[in-house]
């Protein structure tokens, strides 16, 4: 009995399978991956992505937005059967079409929201007191010759008039 629990949970031998990676990857993000799978990624090859499609069998594949999974890319890998998405949405995925191939699609969800949120006070901020545009005019040397840039508009006063 314990052998067979033994080797129901024993990692398997057979070769890793084969993830298309088609987004830019962080260190950690790509060794884990590589830890697990056989990864082919679209951005270290040369190849131009239909090519790149046509030469993998890969049933998984990780995406980030750039590249809008249709038709046309499930048509250019047909042994796809799942795709995950690090995107904040999926509007570059075709749902119904994932659907009616029997394609399995995971996204990132609300994980990014906080940060999507604290990123969007951040440029609100730089906009209505106009951070960015006095930077530029100080880069660019303007400060001593036509002196001080003025601040935009208190960022309390949208909210608390």
């Amino acid at each position: 009995m314990a052998s067979a629990i033994a080797a129901a949970t024993a990692p398997p031998t057979a070769a890793k399978h084969s993830v298309l990676l088609l987004r830019r990857a962080n260190d950690y993000l790509a060794a884990t991956l590589r830890a697990r799978y056989r990864v082919l990624s679209f951005y270290d090859s040369a190849a131009p992505l239909p090519a790149f499609l046509a030469a993998s069998a890969a049933a998984l594949v990780v995406g980030g937005g750039s590249i809008q999974i249709d038709a046309t890319f499930l048509d250019a890998a047909p042994y796809l059967r799942c795709v995950v998405t690090t995107a904040a949405g999926l509007d570059h995925v075709d749902l119904a079409e994932c659907a009616r191939r029997g394609v399995l699609v995971a996204g990132a969800g609300e994980v990014f929201s906080t940060d999507v949120a604290d990123h969007a006070v951040g440029l609100l901020i730089d906009v209505l007191r106009n951070i960015s545009a006095a930077d530029r005019y100080v880069r660019r040397g303007l400060w001593p010759v036509q002196g001080d840039y003025p601040l935009g508009s208190k960022v309390c006063r949208f909210f608390l008039y």
